[in-house]
């Protein structure tokens, strides 16, 4: 059992836990995910480890409810247990000194990107962070990435906040006036496509987490197939990073679409 320390929403579907994990906390690396169960009749939920801190056994987890089972987690208030939280699995990030690192955050996947462009700033590169949502109430996370970046970027659909545009249309602009080394990329799948296919245009190298397409996290079950290179890779034991240039995300989107 997993204790629930803190718990705020930042909106009404997305809510923050700071969970005790003190293993966990101690071994994760950017990139890391757990798998979360929320009760003894619970599925098990992948979910990306946001922030973490070793000394006070914690990690922080970002939970969108989409489903029962997400709604169930984000239900839980503090003081409440979660039944389990394995982890932390899956490749870590290669952090490393690039240059300027330009990482794209789209709605939730802000979260897992967060501990990326906090060990790239560290790291001694130069972070460009570009946030973007549909509108300015779906934007998180905007302090802790401005407090590990050199400039960031608010892109809104609906120009609420920030400006208006999609992520890609504040990454050109910073391309087009600045070398860029490297782009990491979290969010939708679609998103993820359209900033590769930019990236490729400009040739920078570019890495995607396709975390959002893990369910069972271990590589049993098969459905986080992904073609990468050519290849059939497994998101949750292979990933959830890779190489954006090498992946099919017009496959991943055709599986990512409900059954009628």
């Amino acid at each position: 059992m997993n204790k629930i320390l803190e718990k705020e929403y930042f909106s009404e579907k997305v809510a923050r836990l700071v969970v005790e994990a003190p293993l966990i906390a101690r071994a994760r690396k950017p990139g890391h995910f757990v798998i979360v169960i929320c009760d003894e009749k619970g599925e098990r939920i992948p979910l990306t480890i946001a922030d973490a801190d070793d000394v006070r056994g914690t990690i922080t987890l970002i939970v969108q409810a989409v489903g029962d089972s997400t709604a169930a987690i984000c239900a839980k208030n503090a003081g409440d247990c979660l039944h389990d939280v394995v982890g932390p699995l899956g490749r870590a990030t290669a952090i490393g000194h690039y240059g300027t690192v330009v990482c794209c955050g789209g709605g939730v996947g802000v979260a897992p990107l967060l501990p990326i462009l906090k060990a790239m700033k560290a790291a001694g590169n130069r972070v460009v962070s570009i946030i973007a949502a549909r509108s300015k109430d779906l934007i998180i996370l905007e302090d802790e990435v401005r407090a590990h970046s050199d400039e960031v970027v608010i892109m809104t659909d609906d120009g609420s906040y920030g400006r208006k545009g999609l992520v890609t249309n504040g990454l050109e602009e910073v391309m087009q006036r600045e070398h860029v080394d490297l782009v990491c990329t979290i969010g939708p799948a679609v998103m993820m496509k359209f900033v590769s296919l930019l990236t490729r245009k400009y040739d920078v190298p570019t890495i995607c987490s396709l975390n959002t397409i893990m369910v069972d996290g271990t590589g049993m079950c098969g459905a986080c197939r992904v073609t990468v290179g050519g290849k059939m890779r497994f998101v949750c034991v292979d990933g959830p990073e890779f190489d954006a240039h090498q992946v099919d995300f017009d496959e991943m989107i055709l599986r990512l679409k409900p059954i009628d």
